[in-house]
């Protein structure tokens, strides 16, 4: 039995897709804006999420969702009536609401209390919005327990309550009310699933005259009595000017729980209850019916409808046997970790086996390969399945930075454009968690420090509205996420005035480009003339570093003047396992990631040539590549040695940069477990993690790239980036 706790937390679960769903909606709704071709369903569709979460919300007694999200769905009905227009700054203040609904909901989620001064201000837009007073949440009345009958109360047969509520619907006087019959049979599971028919009562009573009638005939003796199962059937009749619609809205919550049939009167009905009956002429199809199915093998064979039957036929394919969603299952995500963990020992059990048959020469026995190949696979397929439990779309978290540019926007006074693309793209979970920070100093800094003012942008020949757009897919096995901009580009000269002025780099030292643009990396360094909100306290893009090489990756700048700049994060799929080209090194074994190397080459000697007293390079089709010697970079060994005897592997950078890691040979090729040295050691320059190899040895995985810029002695601004630990 799921406690009350349990229920509720997954409520709020939901809460994040019904979110996630109300974030496209209006994105979608603000797309349409310039060219004006609005879908009035895609308003409808966001009415019902902001709906959805506060029939929810009421359900656990959660008042100030409630109370915020009744105003918000106000504004998103008179929208799609038409009365108010969705244009951009009607669409600014729905996407802040959106976002202090979320505010609400995490707050609720974490017990923690909420600045109601925010609140406050965006009701009051709200309200304007709506062109009336302030409004308040629907009351709750409580409604008499139906099914408090018990076994000795005779003949179990509907029971009539006559609900009375005062109510005063909006606008009433020129609507006609109607007379709705509604029959809902529940499924057998509907109290397992967390819902309470009476709280779908209170949301019908809100709209008008509401009379219950509880069938208790299913019920069994009460010794036999099971709470957990719904055995309960009603037959409700309201008086109201509400729509069918509006009707169906409310009974979406139990949407494949229950089977539900609702029945619009064709007459006119006064407060007794009287009704004046207006007869239809017979050539008239009856009222529609809705009909949501709990069982597909319990639906009646559908009638042959017309063209005016049409919403209420789409409505009933949804619950097709043929259309069914997936089923699913929340799973705690430590349970999830500590599957992976396992997996992992899974794999290096796999390595130590194969291992300790080839020292015993007997894995070339038929029986005996056959069996550990097939037990390498199976390891395989579980890795596999596992990971993608961890696998998550970066859609959440695209979609909280737009929250994060139109904040800073405001805040800047900038004009901004959000764009984004590869939405879809999978990360694991964690990677996308600890992707917030990082991201969310990128984006201020694009918009503070990269966009221009309006004026100059007019000045430069630009559109007043600056562009920001948001990136992710996937690139030889790893993401890469992209923010850029279409502002002024990085101001070089500035940045190198900036780090003499602050003793970082000498005054007569020649830098490139690219090293220029990675001064922005380090510690303290900041461009911003004065401290703001947004910038100029020097914490930001060396934390933005910091934070994605402690998830293995790596940041990059590529900045054009006057164009715009493009920061470049590559990240590995998983913090899991990587596929690792194992290389010995000077008698040591190390790991090289697959994912950085380019192709491996062994070198010829016409192809090798020095470059001063110490440094080789190697001709690959016409291009000059720097050698980088492990051995000597990780002090394995004291004189270089003839490098035509080794084996280069090619690897580049995300600034396309290349270089040539020399190592002694290559092992093997294969899927290692990654091990963190960050928790259990510390950071060491070069090294990315570690792992376990099959004879139970430790080997180091090397972050090529840095690896190579260790190597780039003439860089001072390489050096200068390793003392402080980068």
């Amino acid at each position: 039995m799921s406690s009350l706790d349990d229920i509720k937390q997954t409520f709020f679960l939901e809460c994040e897709e019904l979110l996630e769903a109300l974030n496209d909606g209006l994105a979608d709704i603000e797309a349409a804006i310039p060219d004006d071709t609005f879908d009035t369903e895609t308003i409808n569709a966001v009415f019902r999420t902001v709906h959805s979460i506060k029939g929810g919300a009421a359900s656990f007694g959660l008042e100030p969702i409630v109370r915020f999200s009744h105003c918000f769905e106000t504004v998103l009905d008179l929208m799609r009536s038409g009365k108010v227009r969705p244009d951009t700054t009607n669409v600014r203040v729905l996407h802040r609401a959106a976002d202090h609904l979320a505010d609400l909901v995490a707050a609720s989620r974490s017990d923690t209390p909420l600045d109601a001064a925010a609140g406050d201000a965006l009701l009051a837009q709200l309200n304007a919005l709506a062109g009336h007073a302030p409004q308040v949440a629907a009351p709750v009345v409580p409604i008499p327990d139906v099914t408090s009958a018990g076994p000795d109360d005779g003949d179990l047969a509907f029971l009539p309550l006559a609900i009375p509520f005062d109510f005063d619907p909006a606008g009433a006087g020129e609507p006609i009310p109607r007379t709705f019959r509604i029959e809902m049979t529940c499924s057998r599971e509907l109290f397992a699933n967390g819902h309470d028919p009476v709280h779908l009562f209170r949301e019908l009573a809100a709209l008008g005259d509401l009379t219950v009638e509880a069938d208790l005939s299913a019920l069994p003796d009460f010794d036999a009595l099971d709470p957990l199962v719904c055995l309960l059937s009603w037959r409700l009749e309201l008086l109201s000017e509400a729509s069918e619609e509006d009707l169906r809205e409310i009974f979406e919550f139990v949407e494949g729980l229950a089977q539900v049939r609702i029945e619009a009167s064709s007459g006119a009905q006064d407060a007794t209850g009287s009704q004046d009956a207006v007869e239809a002429p017979h050539e008239l199809p009856p009222p529609p019916v809705a009909t949501f199915d709990a069982d597909p093998a319990a639906r009646p064979p559908a009638p042959e409808t017309s063209e005016a039957d049409a919403p209420s036929t789409r409505r009933e394919a949804k619950a097709a046997p043929g259309r069914a969603p997936k089923s699913t299952v929340r799973v705690d995500l430590d349970l999830v970790d500590s599957l992976i963990n396992i997996v992992g020992e899974l794999v290096i059990n796999q390595s130590v086996l194969s291992q300790s048959l080839s020292d015993a020469n007997v894995a070339h026995r038929s029986e005996i390969g056959g069996s550990l190949d097939e037990y390498k696979n199976l390891a395989l397929q579980i890795q596999e399945c596992v990971m993608s439990l961890r696998a998550q779309s970066v859609k959440q978290l695209f979609q909280r930075m737009a929250r994060i540019v139109r904040e800073t926007s405001e805040i800047a006074g900038k004009s901004v454009a959000f764009e984004t693309d590869g939405e879809d793209t999978e990360i694991d979970k964690t990677v996308i968690e600890r992707l917030i920070e990082p991201l969310t100093h990128i984006l201020r800094n694009a918009i503070d420090h990269g966009l221009e003012a309006p004026d100059r942008r007019r000045a430069a020949g630009k559109t007043p509205t600056g562009t920001v757009r948001l990136s992710a897919g996937h690139r030889s096995g790893r993401v890469v996420i992209e923010v850029s901009d279409d502002g002024s580009g990085i101001n070089r000269p500035k940045v190198q005035a900036i780090a003499v002025k602050k003793g970082l780099i000498a005054p007569d030292l020649q830098l490139s480009d690219n090293e220029i643009d990675r001064l922005l990396f380090l510690p303290g360094f900041s461009t911003a003339d004065s401290v703001t909100d947004l910038s100029g306290r020097g914490v930001g893009m060396d934390v933005v570093r910091s934070e994605i090489q402690k998830l293995g990756g790596r940041v990059g700048i590529f900045s054009h003047p006057g164009k715009g700049t493009t920061f470049s994060i590559s990240l590995p799929l998983t913090l899991a396992v990587l596929d690792g080209m194992v290389v010995d090194v000077a008698g040591q074994t190390m790991v090289v990631p697959i994912t950085s190397v380019v192709e491996t080459i062994r070198p010829d000697l016409s192809d090798l040539h020095m470059i001063g007293a110490t440094s080789q390079v190697i001709k690959v089709r016409d291009a000059l590549v720097p050698i980088v010697d492990l051995g000597m970079i990780f002090s394995y060994r004291d004189e270089p040695v003839d490098r035509a005897r080794m084996v280069i592997l090619l690897v580049e950078t995300e600034q396309s940069e290349r270089w040539g890691l020399a190592v002694d040979r290559i092992i093997d090729q294969r899927q290692v477990v990654i091990k963190s040295l960050e928790g259990n050691y510390g950071h060491v320059d070069g090294v990315a993690a570690a792992t376990i190899l099959g004879d139970g040895k430790i080997a180091l995985i090397i972050d090529p790239e840095e690896t190579a810029r260790m190597a780039d002695s003439g860089s001072a601004v390489a050096s200068l980036m390793s003392a402080a630990g980068g």
